[in-house]
């Protein structure tokens, strides 16, 4: 294995921040330079983004059928805060089905997805919700909805690499908290639940690159990106004003950072252990990843030279720390 480069790096940060325009950064430049500037591999990317946006679709089916939605009522945040912990456990299982080269095979991906969306919201401490629902709605769910099941799979299973030889993986999350909570967040909003959810495999071999923007640049940015016409896009999608504000109108990174019991670290006490993470923060109060939704051969040089300079004073940081 190379011992120049991170195993897993979490890239978090709020909505709209610049958490995928800097994983499409990462997958644009000269992987020398990717190696030697941020010691991040070829990237196998992670990211719970697409579990949210099929939630959404699966509650949009219910509701065309005159039912109550599972997971959101409307546009507004989940009904169940430990729908957060849902998620985190599906990224669990993602980052076990990477490493392990797991591949599905089924008749209908949906009903797949469905299963696994009960087992993760199990392991949160949610009861099943999806298998609960009358066999004729969820048969009636699942033939529309999969055509989307099999793109995120396929996705997903396009991450598997021959080798993990010269490879980070790269699990892209966003986790906050309302805006005008006080520190800490408390239940599972925010860093310090959603971390202490992670299996220990991946935290002991785990970095953080946070990407550090305040709330109103967040939801600015977010305003800015949001296409509707394309709302399961990494880059385009948009979040509801609502849940910008009620799940994500602050974040607790800073406040973990500044409490941890090692510098540039996050301690993550989960399992009976303790995780000393090294951390880096990317600055990008002033924006600097905005540019990078466009076509990588029209990238201001200028722009790309500013943008690589604050990613590597974030990643230094990291790799001091770094299986210390």
């Amino acid at each position: 294995m190379n011992n120049n480069l991170f195993k897993t790096v979490l890239l978090v940060a709020l909505p709209a921040s610049g958490k995928s325009e800097v994983r499409h950064f990462m997958a644009n430049i000269d992987p020398k330079r990717l190696e030697e500037d941020f010691h991040i591999g070829d990237n196998l990317q992670l990211d719970d983004f697409p579990y949210v946006h099929f939630m959404r679709c699966i509650d949009g089916e219910l509701e065309s059928l005159g039912l109550e939605p599972i997971f959101y009522p409307g546009q507004n945040p989940f009904n169940n805060n430990k729908d957060w912990g849902t998620l985190t456990q599906l990224l669990n299982e993602d980052y076990h089905d990477l490493l392990n080269r797991n591949r599905i095979s089924m008749d209908n991906a949906a009903i797949y997805l469905f299963d696994r969306i009960d087992r993760a919201a199990g392991m949160a401490g949610l009861p099943p919700r999806l298998a609960m629902l009358d066999e004729d709605v969820r048969n009636r769910i699942a033939e529309s909805l999969k055509d989307e099941a099999e793109r995120i799979l396929r996705e997903k299973e396009a991450q598997i690499p021959e080798s993990f030889e010269g490879k980070t993986i790269v699990i892209e999350c966003a986790r906050g908290g309302p805006d005008g909570s006080s520190m800490p967040l408390t239940g599972e909003y925010g860093y310090q639940y959603t971390l202490s959810q992670f299996a220990p495999d991946l935290l002991k071999d785990a970095v953080i690159l946070y990407i550090w923007v305040t709330p109103e640049e967040s939801r600015r940015k977010n305003n800015e990106r949001a296409n509707p016409d394309d709302p399961g896009s990494n880059l385009f999608h948009g979040v509801p004003l609502s849940v910008m504000l009620g799940d994500y109108g602050c974040d607790d990174m800073q406040y973990l950072r500044e409490n941890a019991e090692v510098p540039d670290t996050i301690t993550v006490k989960t399992f009976g252990n303790t995780y000393n993470v090294p951390i880096g923060v990317f600055d990008n109060r002033v924006d600097k990843t905005s540019f990078l939704r466009g076509d990588p051969m029209n990238w201001p040089q200028d722009k790309v030279e500013e943008m690589t300079e604050a990613v590597k004073k974030a990643t230094d940081t990291m790799w001091a720390n770094y299986k210390k």
